[in-house]
């Protein structure tokens, strides 16, 4: 019985993981895709920001009965056209201006998405807005040799609020505001409020972690299946592909760590606010081999392009490209001294002399003639027996130490044996029978007789 319950809670527990697994959405914050072409006056972009808010109930309450058994989506889409669209994009030039960058964003095409579920213990809210525009004015200087690019653009945040067709999208306290007010009044003036007034359109720290940081990858050959990610043809091919990519978290990139904000309240019952993002992603490429350098406080790429003749370091910070070749070339050295030690050992071990010299070994015949017949065969054997230690078999050790007992004449195979050894008259001439064989030497008359009688 105790084992039927135990199987029956592991199942459940099994089901209750599950069932969180599948309903539950990953919750990564800012993630930015930008690939520039210095020879072009436009680029695109692409940046997503996601948050996720829980709302926990643990004990019940009205909190629970308002919620319970509610799911329902918010979602759109909206253009340069939109007046909500244009006031964003106005928010995140007046933004990128105050970084000290020069980059506008001249296009934009917005996509938002919220989903509220309900559950027993908890509500999730997930906010999902999807920005797709164009970058200009990213080409500071320009002349023969190289273009100087301008990569302090790239913490696209706005604390404002932004309306499109009458959803705010960037506050997540407001589309409770808007879809659910009565869940709305339990967070307003507390802690919560806080919480889930932090804006969603945030990727100040893709702009405060150093772009030597990053991660710096090039191509130096110019793959042609490249070119389609820029939106160029095969002419691309030959051309270097730098990018920058963020989003480890290392002791050199810095440690990230998921951003959690946790409030609570009491009402009827005690509640728990927590809004979650993790940590922010980017990838920044451009045509050209990128060397990073500073303008003003704001970062810069002095982009080539072909690869400097005299540049011999890794895609990853000024590790010298020759002490890694270095150190592969002494692996290469030293897999060949071992293969080299290794078969001179195993010649030596072939070489050497095992056993018993054949010079101390003296043949004998072991066939005698039987009718004028003498057959060759026979064996070897030492000379003398310095040796023998060393060469004897297993069984004569196991015969030296278990020797064979003699036959003596008080160990006749005989009935009378006992009594003559105890001086008492013999047993074989009481009983009136001999139990003796030939070896008797009994003196008894009828050990006598069987004796004769057997011989």
């Amino acid at each position: 019985m105790i084992l039927v319950v135990s199987r029956a809670v592991i199942l459940s527990v099994l089901l209750a993981i599950v069932i969180v697994i599948g309903t539950s959405t990953p919750v990564w914050a800012a993630q930015l895709d930008a690939r520039l072409d210095p020879n072009a006056k436009t680029s695109p972009f692409k940046i997503t920001y996601l948050k996720t808010i829980f709302i926990e109930y643990q004990n019940g309450g009205n909190l629970h009965d308002e919620l319970q058994g509610k799911e329902w989506t918010v979602s759109g889409t909206a253009d340069s056209s939109n007046a909500g669209v244009q006031d964003l994009i106005h928010e995140l030039n007046r933004g990128i201006a105050n970084d000290g960058s020069q980059v506008q964003i001249s296009d934009l095409n917005v996509n938002y998405d919220f989903h509220l579920k309900a559950r027993d213990l908890g509500t999730s809210i997930d906010y999902r807005v999807l920005l797709e525009g164009t970058l200009s004015d990213y080409v500071i200087t320009k002349d023969s040799q190289r273009t100087l690019v301008d990569l302090g653009w790239r913490g696209l945040s706005t604390d404002k609020e932004i309306y499109i067709d009458g959803v705010e999208i960037n506050i997540p306290i407001n589309i409770l505001r808007d879809q659910e007010p009565e869940v709305y009044a339990y967070f307003t003036g507390t802690e919560a409020e806080d919480v889930l007034g932090r804006h969603l359109i945030d990727a100040d720290f893709i702009l405060k972690q150093p772009l030597t940081n990053w991660h710096f990858l090039f191509d130096p050959t110019g793959i042609t299946s490249d070119a389609g990610t820029f939106g160029l043809d095969d002419e691309i091919s030959g051309f270097v592909i730098s990018s920058w990519t963020m989003g480890e978290s290392s002791i050199r990139e810095g440690r990230q760590v998921e951003r959690v904000f946790e409030a609570e309240i009491m009402a009827d019952k005690q509640y728990t606010v927590r809004s979650v993002q993790s940590s922010d992603q980017a990838n920044i490429s451009t045509i050209g081999f990128g060397a990073l350098d500073t303008l003003d406080g704001v970062e810069i790429a002095g982009v080539t392009p072909t690869t400097p003749p005299d540049y011999m370091t890794t895609s990853t910070g000024d590790f010298p490209v020759m002490i890694v070749y270095g150190m592969a070339a002494m692996a290469a050295i030293g897999g060949i001294g071992f293969f080299i030690f290794s078969n001179r050992s195993l010649k030596n071990t072939k070489s050497a002399q095992t056993g018993i010299d054949p010079s101390r070994l003296v043949g004998y015949e072991t066939s005698s003639s039987s009718g004028g017949y003498q057959t060759n065969r026979g064996e070897a054997q030492l000379k003398d027996d310095i040796d023998y230690q060393q060469t004897r078999s297993h069984y004569d050790e196991v015969q030296q130490s278990s020797p064979p007992q003699k036959t003596s004449q008080e160990e006749a195979a005989c009935g009378c044996a006992a009594s003559a050894e105890i001086g008492s008259e013999c047993d074989c001439a009481m009983q009136g029978a001999c139990l003796c064989d030939g070896t008797c030497r009994c003196s008894a008359d009828i050990c006598k007789e069987q004796v004769n009688a057997m011989s």
